[in-house]
């Protein structure tokens, strides 16, 4: 079920609190090394980082009126989830991740095109997912969407 919460905050206020810090550290990791340019708010019921209509006019593909997504975080039913879309554009930041993650973490990757899942709060490799944040920028982000994206849909 999605949420309905208006913002970062009142979501967090709603998540159940074997969760809650577990999603409020993965919140500041996220915020602490995200790029500039990027904006915190509430889209399709998660928190999520995206690029604002007044640096990319043109929005998502699916619904303009969407703010080009990038980076989401979820308390879902059974896990919290990243959801990081340059993963899914990007076979070279996908690999380095996945590798990445082998190193640093003994518990078993749970990956689907752009959603890391964890099970275990306490198993979020917190220092990782800063790292893999800062990885794009916005003008870095805005040039795969469009490569791989946007063109494909006109």
């Amino acid at each position: 079920m999605q949420s309905t919460a208006k913002t970062a905050d009142d979501y967090l206020n709603t998540v159940d609190e074997n969760r809650k810090s577990a999603m409020m550290t993965l919140r500041n990791v996220i915020v602490k090394n995200l790029p500039k340019g990027f904006e915190e708010t509430m889209q399709y019921g998660m928190i999520s980082y995206v690029v604002p209509h007044s640096i990319y006019p043109d929005g998502y593909h699916c619904q303009h009126k969407q703010a080009l997504p990038f980076l989401s975080i979820a308390a879902q039913k059974n896990f919290i989830a990243v959801y990081h879309m340059g993963i899914y554009a990007d076979a070279q930041l996908y690999q380095w991740f996945v590798e990445e993650y082998a190193k640093r973490c003994t518990a078993k990757l749970d990956m689907g095109k752009s959603c890391i899942r964890f099970k275990n709060g306490k198993q979020i490799p917190f220092e990782l997912i800063g790292e893999l944040a800062k990885k794009q920028s916005v003008k870095d982000w805005i040039n795969l969407y469009e490569l791989n994206y946007k063109k494909k849909t006109k």
